[in-house]
């Protein structure tokens, strides 16, 4: 499966999650949820995956933890706040570089249509 194929699961998956509960609720619950539906699926799902950062060939340790990360294909990095500033895409691709992943989806909860709240970030893809 590609990164768009698996991209439009995911943001489905969103949807009908959004459908269901509405905005407000806290991030980890979004991110349980998604986490349980695209299980239910049959995908491979890592949550809160430690990713470490390499600096001149030497790792540092934990550079910082994914929200979710779809068949070692797509990060998903959730959010539920007023609105998306630019660095949370910054952020989104900055994980990108340091995991060689291409996909991004940066998904904020808390819109009243969730896909005003969906953001795809690529890296060279």
């Amino acid at each position: 499966m590609t990164e768009n194929e698996l991209s439009k699961i995911i943001v489905d998956t969103c949807y009908q999650i959004h459908v269901t509960l509405g905005p407000g609720l806290f991030e980890s619950v979004y991110e349980e949820i998604l986490y349980y539906e695209l299980s239910q699926k049959g995908l491979l799902v890592s949550r809160q995956q430690t990713i470490p950062v390499i600096w001149k060939g030497v790792q540092m340790g934990p550079g910082f933890r994914s929200d979710l990360i779809v068949e070692n294909l797509v990060l998903i990095e959730i959010k539920s706040i007023s609105a998306i500033a630019p660095v949370h895409f910054k952020q989104v691709l900055t994980y990108l570089k340091l995991t060689g992943l291409k996909l991004g989806l940066l998904i904020n909860f808390n819109e009243s249509l969730i896909k005003e709240g969906v953001t795809r970030v690529v890296n060279n893809l």
